[in-house]
């Protein structure tokens, strides 16, 4: 019998909120990435600005695991609750700090100083956030719904995406270069700043899961749970590079294809568009049809599909072929992106839940989503071939798909267990 859910819509709110906030913030510097480069990293060289500014954006990645660490333990001793109060406080600094910072041109080398300072607060704190955030929602949900309720974490993440790229079009469309390198890229970060209050506020009514009774016996995968954390920290690694690879397409088109920003801004809106649909979807599935077949099937046809779809789109170089090509692939991998969120958290007990699933999620993030623009970025450059962001999907997805193997069922409807997490 299926326990009753104790979140009501502005609790749900107040979780995803951090979620969404830092997915937001990271892909608007994304798309921005060359007027921030041109900002804080000034040079005569092509393309030394771009990746100065890519750079940047991966230091970011570097205190992810550190902060998963210390705010996630913090979350399986003292609460769910004060982690993602701390986490989000600290979310806060960074994402009001960055776009108040002045140019290089104002006060030389202390601007890309304080650009990295914040960066690293940064991303220190949303390494601590993903856990307690993440573990509440899992432990708060019916026991055949945790797919569809952890999967609103990935949905509030493509929401965000969404809006950062409605936004990203409708500053380049009324905005010119001068005014985007001057003042537009910080307009657009500031947006996000907005709902920090907000979010502190929502999260000071959140009720607290971690003792909500005592912990369930489980069997001898999950009292030693290192096969999971290395198998989520491999599927992981896959999600974020598919991830971070098609939020680069932005910055992909408009430099690499040299399509119109107010045409490559629109890739990020579409992208984000095909996550708010399919993530709750690729959830409530896998409630229905259990984890792996969610996530198996996805990857196979984005293998498939990849490397035909950018090559159409490097040879129409069309609004219609971008949009059409962003569509389809964050369509196919946000079926499966939250699912794997989803079982590897359900293989975990309580007791390291927050920090476990925090900690894989950070290094992956820190390893793969914290490079794979840069090195797309630098692989073009050197090698001149725009299929690059293919070749690179390519790779993960076909890793992923051997560990995706490897992966016990945990979803209730095929193991038959209802129990409590």
């Amino acid at each position: 019998m299926e326990a009753t859910p104790i979140l009501k819509k502005r609790q749900v709110l107040a979780v995803v909120l951090g979620n969404g906030l830092e997915f937001y913030d990271f892909v608007t510097y994304a798309f921005f990435a060359s007027q921030i480069g041109r900002t804080f990293f000034p040079s005569d060289t092509p393309g030394v600005s771009l990746l100065s500014s890519l750079a940047t954006f991966g230091v970011g990645f570097l205190t992810r695991p550190l902060g998963a660490l210390v705010i996630g333990r913090y979350a399986d001793r003292a609460g769910r609750k004060p982690a993602m109060l701390l986490s989000f406080w600290l979310i806060g600094i960074g994402v009001i700090g960055l776009p108040l910072i002045p140019s290089y041109a104002t006060i030389g080398i202390a601007a890309p100083i304080l650009a990295i300072t914040l960066r690293l607060v940064q991303g220190f704190a949303l390494g601590g956030e993903v856990g307690p955030s993440t573990a509440f929602l899992m432990e708060a949900a019916p026991p055949r719904r945790r797919g569809l309720y952890v999967s609103l974490q990935a949905t509030s993440a493509d929401l965000a995406v969404f809006i950062a790229g409605l936004i990203g079009v409708g500053l380049a469309s009324t905005l010119d270069e001068a005014a985007l390198d001057r003042w537009g890229w910080r307009v657009a970060l500031l947006v996000g700043a907005v709902i920090v209050p907000f979010g502190l506020v929502l999260r000071r009514t959140l009720a607290e899961t971690l003792h909500g009774g005592p912990e369930p016996q489980v069997g001898a995968d999950q009292a030693r749970p290192t096969r999971f954390i290395v198998l989520g920290l491999v599927l992981l690694g896959t999600a974020t590079t598919t991830n971070y690879v098609l939020e680069y397409m932005t910055t992909y088109a408009s430099v690499t294809l040299g399509m119109p920003s107010t045409l490559a801004f629109g890739a990020t809106a579409v992208i984000g568009l095909g996550g708010v649909i399919c993530d709750p979807l690729g959830g409530w599935l896998s409630d229905r049809f259990g984890r792996k077949p969610v996530l198996i099937l996805p990857w196979i046809v984005l293998a498939l599909a990849v490397f035909p779809a950018f090559w159409m789109l490097d040879r129409l170089r069309t609004a219609a072929a971008l949009y059409a090509v962003c569509g389809f692939l964050a369509a196919i991998s946000t079926l499966s992106s939250a699912t794997i969120i989803v079982a590897i958290t359900e293989s975990l007990p309580r007791r390291v839940r927050s920090a476990g699933i925090a900690i894989v999620y950070a290094v992956a993030i820190s390893m793969f989503g914290g490079s794979a623009q840069f090195m797309v970025a630098w692989l073009i450059r050197a090698t001149g071939n725009p299929l690059v962001p293919a070749w690179y999907m390519l790779a993960g997805v076909l890793i992923g798909l051997v560990a995706l193997f490897q992966l016990p069922e945990t979803a209730p409807v095929k193991t038959g267990k209802d129990r409590s997490v």
